[in-house]
């Protein structure tokens, strides 16, 4: 059997846009790997739920009984000394959890200065 002259060039035509296609959907197209497209799916959920219960923490911080660590914190002006507190005072640990969320102490504690200034 014998191959035609012109299958070479097209094949290297072939492998040279598939190359190019795959470099542009990746770059400009917007496509993503499953491990991609995983991670930003957790980091929106994270996010989801912090959002979800960052009212539940500011509500357990006005409610306290020790209002010295409430009075503390807002006073404090550095926002990661104010999210330590947060987590200190066990207002950012919600249902069976041991330990408390630093991403919801942040946004806690953020929304308590916020409530402090307005």
């Amino acid at each position: 059997m014998k191959i035609p002259v012109w299958v070479k060039p097209a094949i290297w035509g072939v492998v040279a846009g598939a190359v190019v296609m795959a470099i542009t959907g990746f770059s400009q197209l917007g496509w993503t790997t499953s491990a991609t497209a995983e991670k930003l799916a957790q980091e929106r959920s994270s996010a989801a739920v912090v959002s979800a219960l960052v009212p539940f923490c500011v509500a357990k911080a006005q409610l306290d009984p020790d209002k010295t660590v409430f009075t503390k914190m807002q006073a404090e002006t550095a926002w990661y000394t104010r999210s330590d507190m947060v987590m200190k005072a066990g207002w950012a640990t919600f249902g069976d959890d041991k330990a408390p969320d630093s991403a919801l102490a942040r946004a806690c504690a953020d929304k308590l200065s916020v409530a402090k200034a307005g």
